[in-house]
């Protein structure tokens, strides 16, 4: 089963495009597991209260869809930065749409996966 880590921006992304995650995942990967870091979880429920948004974030489907998992190192509370130490460690995809954070998975030669425009899961060949 590919386990796949989710940035705080890619979820927001994946919302927002109103897209099945279900069945995109199935479609891109087959069996997969979200799995979720506390410092995301944060980082959604600070957006998700701060930001007048019309779609909610729908934190309690991601929780009931992903599996917490611990960061690596405390040296870094930024959430893009225990993402990134996880990936490397781990050797699995990130969610996300955030520029940088994928500059640095890709330089690393991790795999990204983002939401396209067309309200699908895409593995990102090249920035």
């Amino acid at each position: 089963m590919q386990q796949i880590l989710i940035d705080a921006c890619g979820w927001v992304a994946v919302i927002d495009s109103g897209m099945n995650i279900d069945s995109e995942l199935l479609r891109v990967f087959g069996p997969a597991q979200l799995l979720l870091l506390d410092s995301v979880r944060q980082e959604l429920e600070r957006v998700n209260t701060e930001r007048p948004r019309s779609k909610n974030l729908l934190l309690t489907l991601l929780e009931q869809k992903s599996q917490p998992i611990e960061a690596l190192s405390l040296d870094s509370t930024h959430p893009d930065d225990q993402l990134f130490d996880l990936a490397v460690e781990l050797k699995i995809p990130v969610l996300t749409v955030d520029i940088e954070l994928k500059r640095r998975l890709y330089e690393q030669g991790l795999p990204i996966i983002e939401v396209s425009q067309k309200q699908r899961l895409e593995m990102v060949d090249s920035l």
